[in-house]
């Protein structure tokens, strides 16, 4: 069955089925960065900074229903030689901790230099240090979430 614009009714049901708002998220000890994109999985964008403390993976499940979120990546920091340091180590406890908490998926993306990329992005706007600091890891999280789109495109 064609639809409009010479779309077939199965090419759409491809779509909508392997498509699907994800959130990523910048793992910190003191704050997260969060971003999210959108059904399409064509735009990301920073969501927010919030705090690693007791009420966090509450506001985080607040999120998954609100955003109606169908996964998490999180990224995991290696260094550069590959290994996973003390910080990897604490990325994987947070996901354990949030997996019995959630029911949805959770993936992990290579965050080397994301914040360091996301430092530049930065760079080319006219904001104060402040803001540019309070922004920098959902700008991350958003850098993460890019590359992790764009591998799963090419899978």
């Amino acid at each position: 069955m064609k639809l409009s614009g010479g779309i077939k009714a199965k090419d759409t049901c491809r779509l909508i089925s392997i498509s699907m708002r994800y959130l990523s998220i910048d793992y910190g000890k003191k704050r997260m960065g969060l971003a999210v994109c959108d059904p399409t999985e064509t735009i990301t964008s920073p969501l927010d900074v919030i705090s690693n403390d007791e009420g966090l993976i509450k506001r985080i499940k607040q999120l998954i229903e609100v955003e109606k979120i169908g996964a998490i990546v999180l990224g995991l920091p290696f260094n550069m030689d590959g290994t996973a340091g003390p910080q990897a180590k604490a990325v994987k406890k947070f996901a354990r901790q949030l997996k019995k908490q959630i029911k949805i998926p959770i993936h992990f993306q290579d965050e080397r230099l994301s914040s360091f990329a996301a430092e530049e992005k930065l760079a080319e706007f006219e904001i104060s240090k402040k803001a540019k600091k309070e922004r920098l890891d959902a700008v991350a999280a958003a850098g993460i979430l890019d590359v992790f789109l764009e591998n799963k495109k090419r899978r």
